[in-house]
């Protein structure tokens, strides 16, 4: 594609405090390196339908510590079409934008790489996702505000949970990986975390009951990672009350209360280094790489790998959580 003068940004799929630092960081880093900005509205819909704005310096003022995105969200179902992908590149190349920094989880890099491969457009990913499931990078922008949010919340069930001596299921984020629901519960001092790594492994309601909800305990809280594989809270509090009914249970789902919140200095900061690493990467001629940080260095992961490959859990993280739950 030649010398790349113009680059867009987008932020898709679902949002992450940390998001607004990145898009601040992209901008100001382009301009500072001579390139001119240009955002796109609403993720890859705003590239279909052509809602894209030239950004100036003075655009990404004062957003740094703003939770959500303000280039908005949104699911796209056309670019998951060729013909919507087709529009989306003429719009592009209407705008003059050479390339693209999508910031999101594995479904924006997915369908940036798509995007890529089409189209021969250099893109760079972000990894914008509050579950830290990407390969590739240590942690993932929004990750850590939202274990600050689960910590703040599980501090106060504990209060209601002690005073009622009761058995709370608190059901978090995370979808298919658990590790929003593990270190939030190493975090917090809960006695146990059913993750979805371990749920073909083990009957984990059974073990928790043997081994973390002692008699010498009146009360006990349990993170649950939303997923299909474990069934969520809801699932585990019908089997106590079904298998279990000397306990008293409650169910708290977090939902969408961890998405949002003003991001940490850790996510802002996270954020900052790797949106000005994905200009860096962009001069390098670099192309089809999720910007990602591994023992605090800078790395480029192809999509390829941080799409494709399962980011593991850390086997010691369990054992650390089981010997300080007695």
């Amino acid at each position: 594609m030649g010398t790349v003068k113009c680059i867009g940004i987008l932020t898709s799929g679902g949002d992450a405090p940390g998001m607004n630092a990145a898009i601040r960081a992209v901008t100001r880093a382009a301009i500072y390196n001579g390139l001119q900005v240009k955002g796109i509205y609403r993720g890859y819909k705003g590239l279909v339908t052509g809602e894209i704005k030239e950004f100036k310096s003075q655009n990404v003022s004062n957003i740094i510590q703003l939770g959500g995105t303000i280039l908005k969200t949104a699911r796209c179902q056309e670019f998951t079409t060729p013909e919507g992908r087709q529009l989306a590149y003429d719009n592009m190349k209407r705008e003059g934008i050479d390339a693209l920094v999508v910031i999101g989880g594995d479904g924006s890099l997915t369908g940036a790489r798509i995007f890529a491969q089409e189209f021969d457009v250099p893109c760079i990913g972000l990894p914008g996702t509050i579950d830290n499931d990407l390969y590739g990078t240590d942690t993932t922008i929004g990750y850590d505000t939202a274990l600050n949010t689960i910590l703040d919340a599980v501090d106060k069930i504990r209060d209601t949970a002690t005073s009622h001596e009761r058995l709370f299921f608190v059901e978090v984020m995370g979808r298919d990986a658990g590790f929003l629901a593990l270190n939030g519960a190493i975090a917090s001092g809960a006695e146990a975390a059913i993750i979805p790594e371990f749920s073909t492994e083990v009957d984990q309601l059974e073990e928790f009951i043997k081994n973390g909800f002692r008699k010498s305990k009146n009360s006990s809280i349990v993170l649950v990672a939303e997923s299909e594989l474990t069934g969520g809270a809801m699932h585990f509090a019908e089997r106590v009350k079904n298998e279990y009914p000397q306990y008293d249970v409650r169910v708290t789902i977090l939902g969408h209360l961890q998405r949002g919140g003003s991001p940490t200095a850790h996510d802002r900061i996270l954020a900052s280094r790797l949106g000005a690493a994905a200009i860096d990467a962009i001069m390098e001629d670099q192309r089809n790489v999720m910007i990602g940080i591994e023992h605090d260095e800078i790395v480029y992961v192809p999509f390829s790998k941080a799409i494709k490959n399962d980011k593991p859990i850390k086997k010691d993280l369990v054992n650390v959580l089981k010997e300080l739950s007695i």
